[in-house]
């Protein structure tokens, strides 16, 4: 990131006085216009960011490198060790590490600013920072946003991807291949029902929800002390929990059709995509959805395409799978259905649509993206003609959540971010939005119920972890190299740095500004990290400097690698 510019004043002034729905609309158009205007000279990638949940605008301006390749990676078995097992668990055994290098004409690009390794790595108790793009918290939602994510959000998600696990499982056990496609996918879906599991854990801990309660109360009872606080912000919360009851009326039907639960797939995503995209590139810049202005159009463009491998079956036990939860959760006379499945069978119906459709090929896709909406329409691609199908009743939806929940939802969160501004200043830093975040605390362990975990884990145990079966095998490359390695080297380590899901790969960093170690994954009590921290449980878990250039030089031979890097001692 090159710089930021506060632009919460040029959006507060555009969208003064509107209603909820008039402001919501302003509101994207300004930042629609803002970014263009940032990135019209087209040196830098500009990005408009929302803090506190509107209470403040920035733009982020980037450099953005097109040309980005995988120079290593170890074998999954060892980046991965203990897999679903193992996962927001520690003490762990990880080398979850790569090398990308990024390219400027062709050449390796010229970066004069970065952070030199320190070869001994984190040292217990010392103080270390963690720079990177966190996802997404919501530690500043309302209670009645909690509430929803509780009763409503969280268990559609494990319902539908618990069953969805099963049915890879199922299909992964056919054959080597089928095994081979899933893998990845299959680490994803018991990588989110872990964390969800626990999330709503967490929501039902009632000791906590007490305190966000409390939390709420007491700012919301210092606003209306305030006569001119009341007059500004004092029927913001319950406009939050209005937009919330909204959501709930149609919040499943919401789901499966926009949100594309009821009709996945990386096919259907791609003519999804093509159909909605070429419609909303004929509108001026600051009449689009967010997601297709110009400044999101490059990374649309490069994912649509990208030719990257799709495999057929795998898609095709996606779709069926969603359609099979659409026709469930909706039945069979609602209108979705007869205009979407119709007469056929989801299997059926999936089975055609992926064999019959030539989005596959990046080719045919690039054809399509440059014909426009004109040939989009004119389509008669399977999934194409599928994806044409569903969008009026998908644009009908996302219709009806812009205006009776985003625009009065945005409102309230706005005026609350306000309310707390003046009541307690900005001593509560904001949630996570992808964005650039530095974190701080030291390498330290923690009590587990009476029982003290200690920072750090050392490579010569993964030896005595291994079963010889998945996922705790333990690669032929390691074993080759057993007699040579340096066993007693740290390896992951876990420190008090408040990260979030997102922040894997982000460089942990001692005070002298020196690479010290790679965060990848956070103990079981980070997951309610999305909600709160927890200082004296919540931790980070990272692979120690030490242990990745032991494996670079003693295991894979990448002594030409290492010459690159700048070590210190």
């Amino acid at each position: 990131m090159h710089a930021s510019e506060d632009i919460t004043g040029k959006v507060h002034e555009e969208t003064s006085g509107m209603d909820e729905v008039t402001a919501n609309q302003a509101r994207k158009a300004i930042l629609s216009r803002l970014e263009s205007e940032c990135a019209a000279n087209g040196a830098l990638f500009c990005e408009s960011v929302s803090l506190y949940h509107g209470g403040q605008f920035f733009l982020y301006k980037y450099k953005r490198y097109e040309d980005v390749r995988l120079v290593f990676s170890p074998e999954l078995a060892i980046a991965a060790f203990g897999g679903d097992p193992d996962n927001f668990n520690f003490p762990r055994w990880n080398l979850d590490m790569s090398f990308l290098r990024a390219y400027e004409d062709g050449k390796p690009a010229s970066t004069p600013n970065y952070f030199p390794w320190n070869a001994n790595g984190a040292a217990e108790a010392e103080a270390v920072f963690v720079s990177g793009h966190p996802g997404s918290t919501n530690r500043l939602l309302t209670v009645s946003e909690l509430d929803h994510t509780r009763r409503y959000s969280l268990p559609f998600r494990l319902e539908l991807y618990s069953e969805y696990r099963g049915r890879l499982l199922e299909w992964g056990q056919t054959g080597e291949d089928a095994a081979r496609q899933v893998q990845q996918r299959r680490l994803n879906v018991e990588n989110a029902l872990k964390v969800w599991r626990n999330q709503l854990h967490s929501l039902m801990d009632p000791v906590q929800m007490k305190r966000k309660t409390d939390a709420e109360n007491a700012l919301r009872a210092a606003v209306m002390a305030d006569p001119k606080l009341q007059e500004a912000y004092g029927g913001a919360w319950d406009e939050a929990s209005r937009a919330i009851a909204n959501y709930q009326q149609f919040y499943e039907r919401y789901q499966l059709v926009e949100n594309q639960w009821g009709v996945q797939g990386t096919l259907y995503f791609l003519a999804h995509t093509l159909v909605r995209a070429t419609t909303e590139m004929e509108k001026p810049n600051e009449n689009r959805l967010r997601s297709y202005s110009d400044s999101a159009l490059p990374r649309v463009e490069q994912r649509m395409l990208a030719d990257a491998p799709i495999h057929k079956g795998r898609e095709q036990l996606k779709l069926t799978f969603s359609l099979d939860k659409l026709l469930e959760r909706l039945g069979p006379d609602d209108p979705v259905i007869h205009a979407v499945i119709g007469k056929e069978s989801p299997r059926e119906l999936a089975t055609r649509l992926v064999k019959g459709t030539q989005l596959h090929d990046a080719a045919f896709r690039k054809e399509l993206w440059e014909g426009g909406a004109a040939g989009v329409q004119a389509s008669d691609d399977p999934m194409i003609e599928f994806a044409r199908q569903v969008e009026p009743f998908a644009r009908e939806l996302l219709g009806q959540y812009l205006e009776q929940v985003e625009a009065p939802l945005n409102q309230a969160s706005e005026q609350i971010a306000r309310a707390r501004f003046a009541v307690l200043g900005k001593n509560v830093y904001p949630d996570a939005t992808f964005t650039l975040r530095v974190t701080y605390g030291t390498v330290q362990g923690w009590n587990e119920k009476g029982r003290e975990i200690t920072p750090f884990t050392r490579m010569g145990r993964v030896f005595e972890r291994e079963t010889g079966q998945d996922p705790f095998v333990v690669p032929p490359s390691w074993h080759r190299a057993k007699d040579r390695l340096a066993l007693e080297t740290r390896y992951n380590f876990s420190s008090n740095t408040d990260i979030i899901g997102g922040n894997s790969g982000s460089p942990v960093i001692n005070a002298q500004g020196e690479l010290v170690g790679l965060a990848f994954d956070g103990n079981i009590h980070s997951i309610a990290g999305d909600y709160w921290f927890d200082e004296t449980a919540n931790r980070s878990v990272s692979v120690h400097v030490a242990a990745m250039l032991e494996a670079l030089k003693t295991i894979y031979g990448a002594e030409n690698l290492v010459d690159e890097l700048s070590i210190t001692q």
